[in-house]
């Protein structure tokens, strides 16, 4: 067990240390729900605001800066699309936007208790309000737009406004029910007709009135309790991103806190601005092998097979993810909007994660070069199973790539694509070992404490498992352990990193913080749980010193990518670490080094001419473009034409989605045995574009050598006497 994972450790099992402060004062009796959540908030305020100054990478302080982001958060959580809270709502809670500070530090938590009060009076309100307007229907052939980008919107100032808008946001719900009945009528009845149209309209609008029956009423179950758990949250994410207050609640749901583990799909959700969206689809899962669902989606919807879809806009992540769960074999439609605005229904048959997909695997490209045989491993997340201990027996994917290196090497390869896209990360042991495998020795990666203490994780071991031409594939969603490999292999000179135009970029460590753990306090035991804290408390550094936060790795390829414009990573994300550099470490450089600018020079001569990378470039374009245009069109046949434009593009264009990067294709028959799964697996990633480009520049890259090994024996040759 290395020293930096003692300390993480103790990190994870230390008991909290409180100290009385003078003014603080947790008094009161609990005779009635709100005074009991109060002192409990009370005694949440201090504790918290001990843990996030003690532990905290970053040692922000507790003023009012950090209280205006902190508040700009909690604004955004409680209402994030501006549909409730009126212009003089605001006004009135913005009166706290610098007292956050004041509130911890005194253990007076007002802000959440006013903002409930606010809210509870607004939800009645536009409840009343939004079944009035389903009652008195639309006008379909009005001409109007609806804007969708809460950025671009201010809060309504007057009740009427607030209807309007409310007007508009059902409006655009009817119509996009409405042409799911049309499509649904049409492909039962080929006979179906516009004469319909009037009935398809009445059931439309029972549909949406249904929906937001199920809305209005979760909405109206949120107890005070929930606004003091979203101010405290907003509190540790206006530290960083990645630092978050986690509510207590059963077992299951705490689990999914924490690990983020939806048993049925298989994806990792969070909870972000009142939307639900996808984090990573965990490898193997019926998300994953449907192929469809990926990162940075947004679920506006959750239906149970052929029933009515439940609007999850605003809904509690817990609330979803209980309409996403089901048992194996039953089948859940999620209604979901692409990053490039489009909306599509994802149909998923919930399953158990198949286990063997989850590992890594390789595979001898058939390839039309006869001459020469080129191998590719895909690792999908570093796992480790921990059940042994930290350095226990069980199935890791520094062995597993190990062994498929050795049989890759039976076969005599003549270079390597490692793809690491979409690799989320995982155990830090696998991303230093996992290196070690493609190096002599040496250092992998810096690790940086709170207390500004530098570790350096070191490859000892002095053996290579591969020592051949070697590529990586990297995209936007590589993050964490993968980022730390791709840029330890690019330090070192070990290998040509080719993909997106960045990684995700973090960088950071976080250790999860039990509340309960101790509580100093007489007759405290009657708040527990109190649920944990997720804090940040180290960064990672590349052995050249730079920083894998917020930038990433930087390939030395950057080849198209349809959601170049998206914006996902570090960077975007709200008061994410900055990036910075502690100095390099020794290290040396692999001696047969590629020529990277001349492998560049000619990849992206290749690219401009290659048909299907130029479309996907054409595509990062029109999505660059329907990013641009948030609105909606509101009269029926406008809204039709976009619908069905939108309909045409999906089917005509090559999907280069999470089944396309894993070189699987979800409409194959699943009866398939392990054999012929493999043989399809590798045919399928044969054709991947990248992997394809991946092996051309390796093909350079032999070339070259030859050209240079040709060179250098001429001028032996000529110099000998």
């Amino acid at each position: 067990m290395t020293r930096m994972t003692r300390k993480l450790l103790l990190i994870l099992l230390l008991p909290m240390l409180l100290l009385p402060t003078t003014g603080t004062a947790f008094v009161g009796s609990d005779t009635d729900a709100d005074s009991f959540d109060l002192n409990r908030a009370r005694l949440l305020s201090f504790v918290i605001r001990q843990q996030l100054v003690s532990h905290h990478y970053s040692h922000k302080p507790l003023d009012d800066q950090l209280s205006k982001d902190a508040f700009t958060l909690f604004l955004k959580q409680i209402d994030s699309q501006k549909r409730f809270l009126l212009s003089e709502d605001v006004r009135r809670l913005e009166k706290f936007e610098t007292r956050i500070d004041d509130e911890l530090a005194s253990s007076q938590v007002r802000l959440p208790q006013v903002a409930a009060q606010t809210m509870e009076q607004r939800v009645a309100d536009v409840r009343e309000m939004v079944f009035s307007l389903l009652d008195e229907g639309f006008d379909l052939h009005r001409e109007e737009r609806l804007e969708t980008d809460p950025d671009k919107i201010k809060y309504c100032e007057t009740p009427a406004e607030l209807r309007d808008r409310w007007r508009k946001i059902l409006k655009l719900q009817v119509i996009n029910r409405l042409f799911a009945l049309e499509e649904n009528a049409a492909a039962e009845d080929a006979g179906a007709t516009a004469g319909d149209e009037k009935t398809l309209l009445a059931e439309a609008i029972d549909k949406v009135r249904n929906n937001q029956e199920h809305l209005f009423n979760q909405l109206q179950e949120d107890r005070r309790q929930d606004y003091f758990d979203v101010y405290f949250n907003a509190v540790a994410s206006a530290f960083d991103p990645h630092s978050n207050y986690l509510p207590p609640m059963t077992k299951e749901d705490f689990d999914i806190s924490m690990r983020g583990s939806l048993e049925g799909i298989g994806a990792t959700l969070r909870e972000e601005e009142g939307f639900i969206k996808v984090v990573r689809i965990i490898p193997g899962s019926a998300a994953y092998r449907q192929g469809q669902l990926e990162a940075e989606d947004t679920i506006l919807a959750v239906g149970e097979g052929s029933d009515d879809a439940v609007d999850v806009v605003d809904m509690r992540l817990r609330d979803a993810v209980r309409l996403i769960r089901g048992k194996k074999g039953t089948e859940v439609r999620l209604h979901v909007r692409k990053p490039d605005g489009r909306r599509v229904v994802i149909p998923i048959v919930r399953d158990v994660v198949q286990i063997e997909e989850t590992f890594v695997k390789s595979a001898v490209l058939p390839l039309p070069d006869k001459e020469r045989s080129y191998g590719y491993i895909k690792i999908p997340s570093f796992y480790r199973d921990f059940e042994g201990g930290m350095n226990g027996g069980g199935r890791n994917s520094t062995d597993d790539t190990r062994k498929e290196l050795e049989r890759l090497g039976k076969a005599d390869i003549d270079g390597l694509v490692l793809d690491l896209r979409n690799n989320g990360g995982g155990a830090l042991t696998d991303a230093v070992s996992v290196a070690g495998l493609f190096i002599e020795d040496g250092p992998i990666v810096q690790v940086k404490n709170a207390d500004g203490k530098i570790e350096t994780l070191t490859d000892k071991d002095e053996s290579v498992a591969y020592d051949g031409p070697l590529v990586v594939l990297v995209n936007k969603f590589s993050a964490s352990a993968s980022e730390i490999l791709a840029g330890a292999l690019q330090d070192y000179d070990r290998a040509v990193i080719i993909g997106s135009e960045h990684t995700h970029g973090k960088g950071t460590v976080q250790a999860v913080i039990d509340l309960d753990r101790s509580l100093p306090f007489p007759n405290m035991d009657k708040y527990r749980p109190l649920g944990a804290m997720k804090v940040t408390i180290q960064k990672f550094y590349r052995i050249s010193g730079d920083s894998t936060q917020y930038r990433g790795v930087v390939p030395d390829i950057v080849l198209p990518d349809r959601l170049r414009h998206v914006e996902s990573g570090e960077q975007y994300l709200e008061h994410s670490l900055p990036w910075d550099q502690v100095p390099a470490a020794e290290f040396s450089t692999w001696p047969a080094s590629p020529p990277v600018q001349k492998l560049e020079e000619r990849s992206l001569a290749r690219a401009s001419e290659n048909e299907e990378l130029s479309e996907i470039a054409r595509e990062a374009e029109r999505v660059r473009e329907r990013m641009a245009d948030t609105t909606y069109p509101l009269h029926i046949d406008q809204a039709r034409e976009r619908h069905q434009q939108m309909q045409n593009e999906r089917e005509n264009r090559p999907f280069h989605g999470m089944a396309a990067l894993h070189g699987e294709d979800a409409s194959e028959d699943r009866d398939l045995s392990e054999k012929e799964r493999k043989a399809l697996w590798t045919e399928k990633t044969a054709e991947d574009p990248y992997v394809l480009e991946a092996v051309s520049v390796l093909q350079d890259f032999r070339r070259l050598e030859e050209i240079t090994d040709h060179l250098t024996k001429k001028a032996t040759t000529a110099a000998t006497p």
